[in-house]
């Protein structure tokens, strides 16, 4: 909020809120490692952005703040402490720059799921159903769109074309024989 006269009148401009953000502060006791490290599991599987120690977010939704509410409930129980609640962002480079972490780290995982599929010459079905798999977990947590979405499907759903492709040239060559 800024306060400033303008022509001897008071005037009050308020900020309008950019984004509003599900947190989850948390602290986990180092022994046993444990839970600690199921915990970090799912918070990676969320697709947090770390904004600190101890403190990731998530857009917030009720969906996301659920999630949230179901770790720290395991954080709990691991005899840790944990704190959920809603916030907002007033400067739209602290939402910028929270997407844009979120983000980064889904390209990551796309780019390297892309270099599995290109480093492949020759996949099978259950290849391919292991790239959709790995491609839809990395997408549940994609809450930013993330760039190399859309070529890392693109690239999956080709191979997954060139796969039936040679199918269909099998069973051709196969009736062919036949005849």
């Amino acid at each position: 909020m800024v306060t400033h006269f303008k022509y001897n009148t008071l005037v009050t401009v308020v900020s309008k809120p950019q984004t509003e953000w599900a947190l989850l502060s948390y602290r986990v006791p180092r022994e046993p490692s444990t839970p600690r490290i199921a915990v970090w599991r799912q918070l990676r599987d969320l697709g947090v952005a770390k904004v600190g120690d101890g403190l990731v977010a998530l857009p917030a939704s009720p969906r996301n703040t659920e999630r949230l509410q179901w770790v720290a409930g395991k954080v709990i129980e691991a005899d840790g402490e944990a704190i959920v609640w809603n916030a907002t962002t007033l400067a739209k480079r602290d939402t910028k720059q929270l997407m844009a972490s979120m983000e980064e780290a889904r390209n990551e995982e796309y780019r390297a799921l892309l270099a599995d599929v290109a480093a492949d010459p020759s996949p099978n079905k259950r290849t391919i159903d292991r790239w959709r798999r790995a491609w839809r977990a990395i997408d549940k947590r994609d809450h930013s769109n993330a760039s190399e979405r859309e070529p890392t499907r693109a690239a999956i759903a080709e191979r997954a074309a060139q796969v039936a492709g040679k199918k269909s040239e099998l069973a051709d060559d196969a009736s062919e024989l036949s005849s």
